[in-house]
């Protein structure tokens, strides 16, 4: 019997130990490069920052209702600054169907850059996303508690605005993006592209920041 209970508890320890070694393993371990491939070029169709001729160009596709992108796009922000001329920055729509807004955001997020405001209306947007995320409101009123609010921060023209929003250019751009995002195997978002690589996601600013310094170096 007690042969028995030191064999079961011996068990679960190793199992236990497995389980251990196997988070360290996934927290301790490089960033990857994918086999995955952008299978889209970037192109003057896409947002982007930084100069057209950079050194390296990081693709993301992202979701305005995604916490996870939230916490990038400071990042992406950061990497702006530090990389002002090896870097360019193109940003990508892929709205996941659990997230009742997501695709709202993006036309607004395309309306305003109609208006030269994209990426201000991307900061508005993820900013503003713990309160916009949660409404409980039908849609017309989230556009009009949150996202026209924005825009009439912005100093957009709203009347122009409203046009766009609905617009056949605007609703065929971020369902390209999307077919384009799954074409390149996206399942996730964000997802990031360096040279039209897929990478793992960095889990830190310091790690992303090594990943564009050794592009650059190459």
């Amino acid at each position: 019997m007690n042969y028995q209970r030191i064999l079961v508890w011996s068990l679960i320890v190793l199992g236990l130990f497995a389980v251990v070694l196997a988070i360290i393993g996934v927290f301790s371990r490089p960033a990857q490069v994918f086999s995955n491939e952008l299978t889209v070029p970037v192109s003057d169709n896409d947002w982007y920052l930084g100069p057209k001729n950079a050194k390296v160009t990081l693709v993301e596709y992202s979701d305005f209702e995604c916490p996870a992108c939230k916490t990038y796009s400071t990042m992406i922000t950061e990497l702006t600054k530090d990389f002002p001329d090896d870097l360019r920055i193109v940003y990508r729509h892929f709205p996941l169907s659990q997230h009742q807004y997501a695709k709202l955001a993006a036309r607004y997020a395309e309306a305003a850059g109609r208006q030269g405001k994209f990426w201000q209306m991307t900061e508005f947007i993820f900013n503003g996303q713990d309160q916009w995320s949660s409404a409980s409101d039908d849609t017309a009123k989230a556009e009009e508690k949150y996202f026209l609010k924005y825009a009439a921060d912005l100093g957009l023209n709203i009347d122009r605005l409203k046009v766009d929003l609905n617009s056949e250019e605007t609703s065929d751009k971020i369902e390209n993006d999307y077919i384009g995002g799954e074409n390149s195997k996206i399942t996730y978002t964000p997802t990031f592209f360096l040279n039209s690589k897929q990478i793992d996601n960095p889990r830190s600013y310091e790690e992303f920041k090594s990943l564009i310094e050794e592009r650059i170096g190459k």
